[in-house]
């Protein structure tokens, strides 16, 4: 059914339970985030080690995203989140029953891949169902209020369960929360499928990025994707460093989430009138000056603060960035752009952690945040060349 169809509040309800679903699934992912590496931390791993395990988060999505985009240009929608769901919440019940660092490490592999893969799903269907550019920036502004409400409510159960209950409840709560996620998925209505192109050799999916709008967007999505990996990074090891309870972190790690989703529910209300390219543009100049004081915050209040001015404006992008590779790519490969997308900044995110943690423990956390706020100003050119003009202005005709 499309989003944009005569049965408006039909339309309303069925985009509400593909966000309530992702939220489920998400925050999984996101208390496990939080939750595995603390546990690390209080078994005297180091911050290597740490970030080690942040970076197998992410793993599975870079081997998985190109074929699970594919196999969802297929599918639709409830296969492949209804295979996501059972993954997560095995993942998840396995460091119920052993919680050490080895086991932590394949909760880690299980938990990101069932999210990545259905986040594809979920982005295609609403992609898919959008009727111009201005429905996509509204579709994909309250579709990324998922990902924010859930790295506010997954971080902080996982704090305040381990803080009254202990480590093994709180991943039993995670272990329960993907369930939910099919309860509000099953019902939903696939769309038509799109044929693709008849009697010419199969795409590749590096053909994408021969075209230069492409390239430059996915550039401009890695770096602004490092923010929240570098962000998700630092913030329990200072946090460690300074003595914070989990329930401390995990709130200040919640400020961040409830920012972007401030913001992201604003977004659909302006949306004829913000353009992507300015959005993204000052997202990152702002980071880049967020990034070079959040290391001189000593007390939880002004961490908080940070968090949530980081927040608004990270949680501000990926709405416009979907906008954007919805407009420049043909409809029967949005779900291999998206995987293509995916696998680009979760390589990143496999990589960037280890980097983090090698450099936190030679020079300290605080130049990783000087260093990728140095970055992410510098990629505030390729940003502001996105904008119309220089790349179509409406989505293909469906």
């Amino acid at each position: 059914m499309k989003l944009a169809s005569t049965d408006t509040q039909t339309s309303r309800f069925a985009l509400a339970r593909l966000i309530a679903g992702q939220i489920f699934l998400h925050a999984c992912m996101a208390g496990m985030r939080m939750a595995a590496p603390l546990l690390a931390l209080r078994e005297g791993f180091s911050a290597l080690a740490v970030g080690f395990l942040l970076a197998l988060f992410a793993l599975t999505q870079v081997f998985l995203a190109l074929p699970a985009g594919r196999y969802v240009d297929r599918h639709g929608l409830k296969r492949p989140v209804g295979l996501c769901v059972l993954a997560a919440s095995v993942g998840a019940g396995l460091a119920v029953i052993y919680p050490v660092f080895a086991v932590l490490c394949l909760s880690a592999l299980m938990t990101g891949g069932a999210t990545g893969v259905a986040s594809i799903s979920l982005q295609r269907h609403v992609g898919r169902a959008a009727q111009d550019a201005n429905e996509l920036k509204k579709v994909f502004s309250w579709l990324a209020i998922g990902p924010a409400v859930s790295n506010f409510v997954g971080p902080l159960a996982a704090g305040l369960l381990i803080d009254h209950s202990g480590f093994r409840t709180a991943f039993l709560f995670m272990a329960v929360l993907p369930l939910a996620t099919w309860f509000w998925v099953r019902h939903t209505i696939e769309l038509p499928p799109v044929a693709g192109q008849q009697g010419k050799t199969p795409n590749k999916a590096w053909d994408l990025l021969r075209e230069p709008l492409m390239r430059r967007l996915m550039l401009v999505n890695w770096l602004l994707s490092s923010c929240w990996d570098v962000h998700t990074f630092v913030v329990p090891v200072l946090g460690h460093e300074r003595g914070f309870s989990a329930s401390v972190i995990g709130a200040i790690l919640g400020a961040f989430a409830l920012a972007a989703t401030f913001v992201r529910v604003l977004l659909p209300l302006f949306a004829s009138r913000v353009r992507e390219w300015v959005i993204v543009t000052s997202a990152m100049a702002i980071t880049a000056v967020l990034f070079g004081a959040y290391p001189f915050m000593q007390s939880p209040l002004a961490m908080g603060v940070c968090s949530v001015l980081l927040g608004l404006a990270l949680g501000s992008v990926q709405p416009m960035i979907m906008s954007t590779l919805h407009q420049i790519t043909p409809e029967a490969r949005h779900g291999e752009a998206l995987g293509l997308r995916l696998m680009s900044i979760n390589a990143s995110s496999v990589l960037m952690p280890l980097l983090f943690g090698t450099a936190g423990a030679v020079v300290g956390v605080s130049v990783v945040f000087w260093t990728v706020g140095l970055a992410v100003g510098a990629g505030a050119r390729p940003a502001w060349l996105l904008r119309p003009g220089l790349r179509p202005a409406s989505p293909p005709s469906r």
